[in-house]
């Protein structure tokens, strides 16, 4: 999920413990997710997501202003938009998890604040600078040195996870059109009710049903992953967005870490450089202001 504060360029020990938790928290889920797609179809580990994910987004709402003024902020047609891409962008990573390494599939979908150089010309007539530009090549060339995929069906997991970081990178332009009076929580609980009804209607095509054991991961991704949105948005409300850029990125950590520890996953030199590309120029980016990311999940 995506999110677009305008606050001073501070940052408190805070607001880095809690970004580093709502990350532990994403990595965590992405293995877990895993997993369960190795064995269930992308569209059913999606609903049960959305589904256990509407406890915690609903508690994340219950201070404060009553929801349902708070929910008058939200521009409905925009965020349903916006909604309906985030939850193709899921579905997308999902799917391409079986057939990569967790911390290559991470490392992909975070190229979507690089996507956004390149679409947002096109798309909101912005300019694009050199430096962007720049940024944004280098970039790429980072997913080219992570993908490499050899033999005839190697490229559907990395064509799965790049077209997950497009439509990611069109959610991250969508916020352009928000106002910054829309109400963050609201729209993660919004979301997340969007998530659950729309994929519920792809269940009938396309289903198995889960052991109790598989239904308790799906539960716990999803508590995991509203757990995270809490601590994200938490982290964001008091600190710049962009100065909290840089420790998205340990998810990646977290991710190679539990690739290996869980499938035994290691990742070559090649690979390793491909990374720290797509790491250091969205850090360029997002430190530009250009845009922040945070996993799906």
């Amino acid at each position: 999920m995506s999110v677009s504060v305008a606050r001073p360029h501070v940052i408190s020990s805070r607001s880095i413990v809690q970004i580093l938790l709502a990350m532990f928290c994403f990595a965590l889920v992405d293995a877990l997710a895993k997993s369960v797609a190795l064995q269930y179809p992308a569209n059913v580990l999606t609903f049960f997501r959305m589904l256990f994910g509407l406890a915690p987004a609903l508690a994340m709402c219950m201070h404060g202003t009553p929801l349902r003024e708070r929910l008058k902020t939200l521009n409905l047609r925009r965020q349903t938009l916006r909604a309906l891409t985030l939850l193709v962008t899921l579905g997308l990573f999902f799917a391409g998890l079986p057939y990569v390494p967790l911390s290559e599939a991470v490392a992909i979908l975070y190229s979507e604040s690089l996507f956004v150089i390149v679409l947002a010309p096109l798309l909101l007539k912005e300019a694009l600078r050199r430096r962007d530009a720049a940024a944004a090549a280098i970039g790429f060339i980072g997913v080219l040195l992570i993908v490499r995929p050899s033999g005839s069906h190697a490229w559907l997991g990395p064509l799965l996870l790049i077209l997950s970081a497009i439509t990611g990178a069109l959610s991250i332009i969508q916020i352009k059109h928000f106002k910054p009076t829309e109400d963050s929580s609201v729209a993660v609980l919004y979301f997340t009710l969007i998530g659950t009804l729309v994929s519920g209607l792809s269940l009938p095509f396309l289903w198995r049903t889960p052991t109790l054991d598989a239904l308790a991961l799906m539960a716990l991704i999803g508590m995991l992953a509203g757990t995270g949105q809490i601590l994200m948005t938490i982290a964001f409300r008091d600190a710049s967005a962009s100065a909290l850029a840089p420790y998205n990125y340990t998810s990646i950590v977290w991710a190679t870490l539990f690739g290996y520890l869980a499938w035994g996953e290691t990742i070559g030199l090649v690979s390793v450089a491909g990374i720290a590309l797509v790491i250091g120029s969205s850090i360029a980016v997002a430190l530009r202001g250009k845009t922040v990311e945070v996993p799906p999940a």
